[in-house]
């Protein structure tokens, strides 16, 4: 029998905004990437989020991002030397890491958010300085990447315990890394289809790309997105499906210790 963690990414509201159903989505997920206040999140969501997290027994993690709140952290900041994409992934994890002390829960992980992601998924020096940031800060923090790609590598020449995750809803180039939100079929809306194509990718233990080429690799992870639309149902729908074809659901702390 497989086991298999489900992340979702939250706490990405602010001040008094606030963006996807997370006590929802904390019932059904069991790890949670907790927005650290760059791209979404201040301290009063993180800490919230935590609280919930922890009472719902979901595995915590920080989610790092560019500073761009307007544009939700998904666009590009260019510029942006490795030294300083060190000393923002060191600023946000140690914020997140502190209101965790507060509310009596633990982040054990480290997952980047939209274009610091993808960027550092094709950038070496960038992969590094992420996987530097998580070292220094503790050594047994695991770094949630997506297989075959520079934060992979980085992962694993820094040392640290990894996280091989798949996107029930979002689509993949030949190269391993996302299709861009701006073309066609990115977006994976549909729970059945997504459902059905995260549990070929589990038993294949292949992510299947748009182009339909597949490329082996170990999975240990799904992520649903929690700010688009049908989140909720999509992951429950999902969470379903999985114990149907005798996949378990685990924090991702389990699952590669398992």
């Amino acid at each position: 029998m497989a086991l298999i963690d489900m992340n979702c990414d939250m706490g990405e509201g602010f001040g008094v905004y606030t963006l996807g159903d997370d006590a929802e989505m904390l019932r059904t997920v069991t790890s949670a990437n907790i927005a650290c206040g760059f791209h979404a999140g201040d301290p009063l969501v993180m800490h919230r989020t935590l609280s919930e997290a922890k009472a719902n027994g979901v595995q915590a993690g920080a989610h790092p991002g560019f500073l761009d709140l307007w544009g939700f952290g998904r666009r590009p900041i260019q510029g942006e030397r490795p030294a300083d994409i060190e000393k923002i992934v060191l600023y946000q994890v140690g914020a997140l890491m502190a209101l965790a002390s507060d509310a009596g829960h633990t982040v054990r992980h480290v997952k980047t958010h939209g274009a610091l992601g993808n960027i550092a998924a094709e950038d070496r020096d960038l992969a590094e300085a992420v996987a530097r940031a998580i070292r220094t800060i503790d050594r047994n923090l695991i770094f949630v990447v997506m297989p075959g790609q520079e934060t992979e590598r980085a992962g694993e020449k820094f040392g640290l315990p990894l996280v091989r995750e798949i996107y029930a809803d979002r689509a993949y180039a030949d190269n391993g890394n996302l299709v861009s939100r701006r073309l066609a079929g990115a977006v994976i809306h549909d729970a059945e289809v997504a459902s059905e194509r995260v549990i070929r990718m589990i038993e294949d233990r292949a992510i299947t790309c748009l182009s339909g080429v597949r490329l082996p690799t170990r999975i240990d992870s799904v992520c649903v997105h929690g700010d688009t639309p049908g989140a909720v149902a999509m992951a429950q729908r999902l969470k379903a499906r999985l114990a149907a074809a005798g996949v378990t659901l685990a924090p991702m702390a389990e699952v590669i210790s398992a």
